[in-house]
């Protein structure tokens, strides 16, 4: 840097010199060499101003192309000890330094972007103030069948429960939804926060579909409570008919008139009591056998029909009308034709009991096919179900039903299960339910 304030120095010195020596010359009168001179001091200011605005231009350069982050140009350096080349020389070490850096950063965020695609939890990353996304994971698109989402509000178009939780949710606390896909209705753990920098306020916010393991939890549960169950009624029922053969022996044998009335009572109670926990051992060990299904093809024209002829005296009888939706006939699925009859039965039945204080009973059953998913919907337009209640229906023993076992939803819902499908509910009081069976097209 010294030698090069040198140089211009004794530049500058020298046109001075020659400056002074054109005026000199005039002054005596000497006009040739006057001219001389000048004409010899314009060639070598212009020369030496020229290449001082070529430098300018190669500075205002490089800063335009520091400005776009443009490090991919590379400066020729013929005289290493011209300014120029000196110049140059370091333009090249700026863009070596920022190309490394810029290496460094692409490679730190590649790997970052590999390691957040390949979570399970969807991942959306957005500027608050504009809305503008900045980033989402494979997850992401995947749980929400959204490929490109350019702006947060864009998220109301396509799943607008989604968004309304999204910009409502508490920020750095966790919290258990229930969104409507068009796979179904599944539980997604959220979780979100912010951050600010210069260029604004982000945040960044995590899904995560519980729905699987919350089922897979709950079939646990429910499996060893059966066993449980079942295996007590069962020893409480034996000591129960023992006592009620013996009772029933000693009669036989003769016993005084005052006893009579006493012992048929007793027997009587005994006896009931006995077919009653039977009955109630045998619903819930039904859900227990469930087995592996047996897999066939399967029309949904001709389930929808057997199953209409099965029912259709008591829905004669009880003056409901059902109505079999099906645009195209052609829908098939792969299940287990039995277990899959008895859920919908089930189903069914349920509603049949849900209409049967409306005006005008109305059940609907369809058939049809959304993105990689079959489905099959039972629409009825009874007195629905509340919020409280939707949550629990698919546990088991729970039931609305004064004479009800809570056992049909429980057994429907494990039937979809075993075939690696679901069982959703939609429901308003006032305005009836909808049941949806999805399974893997």
């Amino acid at each position: 840097m010294g030698r090069l304030r040198d140089f211009f120095f004794w530049k500058i010195l020298f046109l001075l010199f020659i400056a002074v020596g054109v005026a000199y010359l005039s002054f005596q009168k000497w006009y040739l060499p006057a001219t001389i001179s000048f004409i010899v001091l314009f060639i070598l200011a212009f020369q030496w101003l020229g290449k001082q605005r070529k430098l300018v231009e190669e500075v205002l350069d490089f800063s335009e192309a520091v400005r776009y982050r443009d490090f991919t140009r590379r400066f020729v350096i013929r005289h290493p000890k011209s300014t120029e080349g000196k110049l140059f020389a370091a333009f090249n070490d700026i863009n070596d330094v920022y190309r490394r850096i810029s290496m460094d950063k692409e490679i730190q965020h590649q790997y970052l972007n590999k390691v957040l695609n390949m979570l399970d939890s969807a991942i959306i990353f957005y500027q608050e103030d504009t809305g503008k996304v900045m980033w989402i994971n494979d997850a992401f698109k995947q749980l929400f069948r959204t490929p490109h989402i350019g702006n947060i509000h864009g998220l109301m178009k396509r799943h607008p429960e989604l968004y309304e939780k999204t910009i409502h949710m508490k920020l750095g606390k966790q919290q258990v939804e229930s969104v409507s896909l068009a796979m179904g209705k599944i539980k997604i753990l959220m979780h979100g926060s912010t951050f600010s920098t210069e260029e604004g306020t982000f945040r960044i916010v995590v899904y995560q579909n519980i729905s699987e393991a919350i089922d897979e939890t709950e079939t646990r549960a429910w499996h060893k409570l059966l066993r449980v169950l079942t295996h007590e009624i069962m020893n409480s029922i034996a000591p129960i008919s023992s006592l009620a053969e013996t009772l029933h022996a000693r009669l036989e044998h003769g016993y005084g008139e005052e006893d009579i009335d006493d012992l048929k009572l007793g027997i009587y109670t005994i006896k009931r009591r006995s077919e009653g926990l039977l009955q109630f051992a045998k619903s819930y060990r039904l859900i227990n056998k469930v087995d592996q299904p047996n897999f066939v093809d399967i029309q949904l024209k001709v389930l929808f029909e057997s199953i209409y002829q099965l029912l259709e005296p008591t829905l004669l009888q009880k003056s409901i009308d059902l109505d079999i939706i099906l645009k195209d006939t052609r829908l098939a699925l792969r299940a287990d034709v039995n277990l899959v009859e008895q859920a919908l039965i089930n189903l069914l039945l349920n509603a049949m009991e849900a209409v049967k204080d409306c005006a005008e009973p109305y059940i609907s059953i369809t058939g049809l096919k959304r993105d990689d998913h079959l489905f099959i919907k039972i629409q009825d337009n009874g007195r629905g179900m509340s919020p409280d209640i939707q949550e629990q229906i698919f546990t088991p023993f729970f039931t609305t039903k004064k004479s009800g076992s809570g056992v049909g939803l429980t057994l429907s819902k494990q039937i979809m299960l075993l075939h690696k499908g679901n069982l959703f509910v939609e429901s308003e009081e006032g305005k009836g339910s909808t049941f949806s069976l999805q399974f893997m097209s």
